[in-house]
């Protein structure tokens, strides 16, 4: 379940529902407990931030999926002892900068697609 609320006097419904979003008009002098904060202008945008969050979340399983499999072809070389050391050294960051940037850019495509 959703809770859209100002987070004054149904805190405790924002904090007990799946998703609690407080809605104010000064977003930056309030922190209720709520998952998210939406600016009140924003509020007709309420179906595209879901939705950039619901492909936000397959673009972070997409990346987990990915540096798995990353992973796992780089332990099957590395057992076989296939890679020098420093060659893993340097695989590894490797593997974090190019999941970071495959999120990066996915969650720039989709926020500019969706209008976000």
């Amino acid at each position: 379940t959703a809770m859209l609320g100002d987070g004054l006097n149904d805190a405790g419904a924002l904090q007990q529902s799946q998703v609690g979003i407080a809605v104010t008009d000064n977003i930056t002098h309030f922190t209720p407990a709520s998952d998210a904060i939406l600016e009140a202008a924003e509020l007709p945008n309420l179906d595209r931030f879901v939705r950039f969050a619901k492909v936000s979340v397959r673009i972070v399983i997409a990346g987990l999926a990915i540096s798995m499999l990353y992973n796992i072809v780089g332990l099957s070389f590395a057992v076989q002892g296939k890679l020098a050391p420093i060659v893993c050294a340097v695989l590894m960051p490797l593997s974090s900068v190019t999941v970071v940037v495959f999120s990066t850019l996915l969650n720039n495509f989709w926020a500019r697609k969706l209008g976000v």
